[in-house]
């Protein structure tokens, strides 16, 4: 077992924790005088405790924020697929009790909402208001038929075609709409893809699995808490209906769509998503923001 090391830097901490024998680690960006509680950003399979680190100059001065690298994923130990959703869901829990976190605002993006919603389902006392983005409550028909090829590709080592492959899954086709930054994304995402460790793409395979296996919705009770889930309006893998019906699980949940954007949203429009997150955690108007169509309530 790792030696848990605390790093401080500035208001920065990071620390490795243990969960039933799995080490994880934590990271938390802290603010003395907060206008909200504190914001937990869970993110995609491909993202890491670091990945929210461009949305901190939006966020950072309103609350605390937490990210994480649960059993699995990032840095985190490697977690058998024979573990699912809640054995993630609880390595939260034991978290914010281990940090002396009573409560949060719950941000789960793509794979982060799987995570998050059976967070809030199992624990939902730590919740008092939910952002689902980029999600939806069943794997996508497009996902279910790429993972069997991603998967052995990534297993036999074929990397750029499998990071080929992945950029496709996660990104529109150019001729869906207009979409911000959509080259560049691309690129990030390729490079990010072609540059994985043995370790990330031993981690992403066992991910596939996990999804496979467990699949990623179960139909609990969920908080009634303010909740909104949004989509980019040209996301071809979590659909803005499939958003639709996440809301519908939701008590009371809005549903709103952002502007030339597709699955990546949060990556094309990093102050737009950032800006519509803090404006729904303080309670402020997110009605008739110029970039995103129209609020519903499903």
């Amino acid at each position: 077992m790792r030696t848990a090391v605390t790093v401080f830097q500035d208001s920065v901490e990071e620390q490795e924790l243990v969960f039933e024998g799995y080490a994880y680690t934590y990271r938390i960006v802290r603010q003395s005088t907060p206008r909200t509680e504190p914001l937990l950003l869970l993110g995609g399979s491909s993202q890491n405790r670091h990945s929210w680190q461009g949305h901190e100059k939006w966020l950072a001065p309103l609350c605390t924020l937490i990210t994480v690298d649960l059993p699995g994923y990032g840095s985190a130990d490697f977690l058998p697929a024979r573990y699912g959703i809640d054995f993630l869901a609880d390595a939260v829990q034991h978290m914010l009790a281990e940090i002396g976190v009573p409560r949060v605002n719950l941000f789960g993006g793509c794979f982060g909402e799987v995570v998050g919603l059976r967070f809030a389902q199992r624990h939902p006392e730590l919740v008092r208001r939910i952002v689902f983005a980029a999600a939806a409550i069943r794997l996508p028909r497009l996902y279910s038929e790429a993972v069997p090829q991603l998967s052995r590709m990534l297993a036999r080592g074929d990397i750029e075609q499998a990071a080929d492959g992945l950029v496709r899954l996660f990104m529109s086709n150019p001729g869906a709409g207009k979409v911000r930054r959509h080259a560049a994304v691309a690129r990030l995402l390729q490079q990010q893809f072609v540059n994985q460790t043995p370790d990330e793409v031993r981690k992403a395979v066992e991910h596939n699995t996990r999804l496979v296996t467990h699949g990623c919705y179960r139909p609990l009770r969920a908080p009634v808490v303010p909740s909104l889930v949004f989509t980019g309006e040209h996301d071809t893998l979590c659909t803005p209906e499939m958003g639709r019906e996440l809301a519908r699980t939701l008590p009371g949940a809005l549903f709103t769509t952002v502007k030339e954007a597709d699955h990546l949203v949060t990556v094309e429009r990093r102050q737009e998503s950032a800006d519509l997150i803090a404006r729904f955690c303080t309670d402020r108007p997110i009605d008739g923001l110029p970039y995103c169509g129209p609020l519903e309530s499903p």
